[in-house]
């Protein structure tokens, strides 16, 4: 036995993972920018900074898609977990003002076949390419005693840049400023270990059913793609205070990261109507409408902080780009968030 076989005979296939590097290696080079600088299979990626930003800051964060990866699995289908990487990558980045500049992604599994890896990095790439960002990058592993069978595990970092006098920190916020929410279009990367316990288990559906009030099937409802908000806020950065991304946690756990000491939050519930999905999650699931709020974002994807005579602008440009969004209560004295 030669040790490519012994290798293969302990659970990691070279011969594949090549194989898959031909298409990996398309995905990443269709996503190269005038600001890319090598190529594809180098150590380390590069990008250049664009000219012309006074004093740039790179913002970086790295973040995961958790357990919708099971439902892509479940169903067969790996590219759209990977544009909801990088989605929700630009979102988190997005907050603070940041264009993309530059995305790694990160794929470690018990077995990496061709096609399952090439798919997620396809993914991956035409989320690159929507926001005209390079994917610079990232790493693949095979460990067989470390993951189920089958299973696998998607990350990503990604670099952007602000000129630092741009920068949003939330600091200008004051109180009476309003709270504009931006629409999700589904569960976006957050709350995946309840939903599929109340779909799965509570309610005892598969992927390919169909559930009540709700288009597609399950599993084409769990894997919609997480909403980018890069094109309905960037026209409106020199008019927003704070933006908060509303991932894990809820409205209740991020919105006060954007918002200054002494500021707290009022949220009018009755503002807008919760979509049916988490309607039917709370109801099958019996799940208390406290904890809806701290798991799921409830149809509430970014909300964006203004003076009120602004509020008109961040409309228009969501609207723009097709995304729904009302004002949803206002800033007020003191801490933390009330929905009420």
């Amino acid at each position: 036995m030669s040790e490519a076989e012994r290798y293969k005979d302990a659970g990691v296939d070279l011969d594949a993972a090549e194989q898959a590097k031909a298409r990996m290696a398309a995905a990443v080079n269709s996503t190269h920018t005038p600001l890319t600088v090598g190529g594809f299979g180098a150590f380390g990626g590069m990008v250049r900074v664009p000219a012309g930003i006074d004093q740039p800051a790179l913002v970086m964060s790295t973040d995961g898609v958790g357990t919708k990866v099971l439902v892509a699995i479940a169903v067969g289908r790996h590219d759209t977990v990977g544009e909801d990487l990088v989605n929700h990558s630009v979102n988190d980045i997005l907050v603070h003002g940041a264009k993309p500049l530059a995305f790694l992604d990160y794929i470690a599994g018990s077995k990496l076949e061709t096609e399952k890896i090439a798919a997620l990095v396809e993914g991956v790439a035409r989320g690159c390419r929507n926001h005209e960002m390079s994917l610079a990058g990232g790493e693949t592993a095979q460990m067989p005693d470390l993951y189920h069978p089958g299973h696998y595990d998607l990350a990503g970092t990604i670099v952007g840049v602000v000129a630092e006098e741009n920068a949003i920190h939330g600091d200008g916020v004051l109180p009476g400023d309003a709270l504009v929410a931006l629409g999700s279009n589904g569960l976006h990367t957050n709350g995946y270990t309840l939903a599929r316990q109340v779909f799965f288990d509570d309610l005892g559906l598969r992927v390919e059913s169909t559930a009540p009030n709700l288009e597609g099937t399950v599993g084409d409802v769990l894997l919609t793609i997480h909403t980018s908000y890069l094109a309905a806020v960037t026209p409106v950065l020199d008019k927003v205070l704070g933006l908060a991304h509303i991932t894990g946690g809820g409205i209740e756990g991020n919105l006060p990261r954007s918002l200054p000491s002494g500021c707290g939050a009022k949220i009018d519930r009755a503002s807008w109507s919760v979509p049916p999905l988490f309607r039917l999650i709370q109801e099958a699931g019996k799940v208390d409408g406290a904890e809806m709020f701290r798991v799921f974002n409830m149809g509430v994807g970014m909300i964006a902080v203004a003076r009120s005579d602004r509020v008109g602008a961040i409309q228009d440009a969501a609207s723009a780009a097709d995304i729904n969004s009302w004002v949803i209560g206002e800033v007020v004295d003191g801490e933390g968030v009330e929905i009420a």
